[in-house]
C-alpha cells in the first residue's frame, strides 16, 4: 500500500480469529464467509477505538481439498503444511472491507489459485532454512513475493490478493466519491 502512495496507520486487532473459524466450521459455512467476517471483526475492532477514521479489515484463509491451513505455529509445522500441499492446488481466499464509524462502506473478496509443484524434501529444508521464522507470519508457511515463489508451478488470479490484500479493487473503492477522490 505504500508502494501505491498511501499514507496508513497499521493497529492490530484483537480478535479470537480460532473460535470464529471454529464457529464458522461448526455451522459449515464456506471459507469466503469466514475470511470477509475475519476482516470485518479486524475493522470493527479497530474502528471501535478510532471514530470517524476509514479502517480497512483483512484476512486470508488457505483452502486445499475443504481443508483451512493457518498460519504455522513453528518451523516443524510449516515444513509439514508445506509438505501437505506440494503437488496439490490450493485457494487463498483473501477478503477486505471498509468500516467506518459502524458502517460498512465496501467490501471485496478475491480466491486466487496456486498449483504447488511437486519438490523433494531436500528443497523444502533449504527453503526453510534459507526463509526461516519469516514463512510463520503466512498462511501456508510461504511467501510468494520471496524465495516462496520457487515452490509453485502455475498462479491463476490477483497477485496482490496471494500477498494478503486486493490492492486494486481496494484503490478503486479509495478513488471513489467521499473517500480519497477521484
Amino acid at each position: 500500500m505504500r508502494a501505491a502512495g498511501l499514507d496508513f496507520t497499521i493497529e492490530p486487532a484483537a480478535i479470537d480469529e480460532a473460535a470464529l473459524k471454529r464457529e464458522y466450521c461448526a455451522a459449515g459455512r464456506d471459507a469466503s464467509a469466514c475470511a470477509m467476517a475475519l476482516a470485518e471483526a479486524k475493522a470493527r475492532a479497530v474502528a471501535a477505538r478510532h471514530p470517524g477514521a476509514l479502517v480497512v479489515g483483512a484476512d486470508q484463509i488457505l483452502v486445499a481439498d475443504d481443508e483451512w491451513f493457518d498460519k504455522p505455529a513453528d518451523l516443524a509445522e510449516a515444513m509439514a503444511q508445506l509438505r501437505r500441499l506440494r503437488g496439490r492446488d490450493h485457494i487463498l481466499v483473501t477478503a477486505v472491507c471498509a468500516i467506518r464509524g459502524e458502517m460498512r462502506l465496501w467490501q471485496a473478496i478475491a480466491a486466487p489459485k496456486l498449483t504447488m509443484r511437486s519438490f523433494g524434501d531436500g528443497f523444502l529444508a533449504l527453503y526453510i532454512k534459507a526463509e526461516g521464522e519469516a514463512v510463520l507470519g503466512s498462511v501456508g508457511a510461504y511467501r510468494l513475493e520471496g524465495r516462496g515463489a520457487q515452490l509453485f508451478a502455475r498462479i491463476e488470479g490477483d497477485h496482490f490478493a496471494i500477498l494478503g490484500l486486493p490492492l486494486l479493487e481496494l484503490l478503486e473503492f479509495l478513488r471513489g466519491p467521499g473517500v480519497l477522490g477521484e
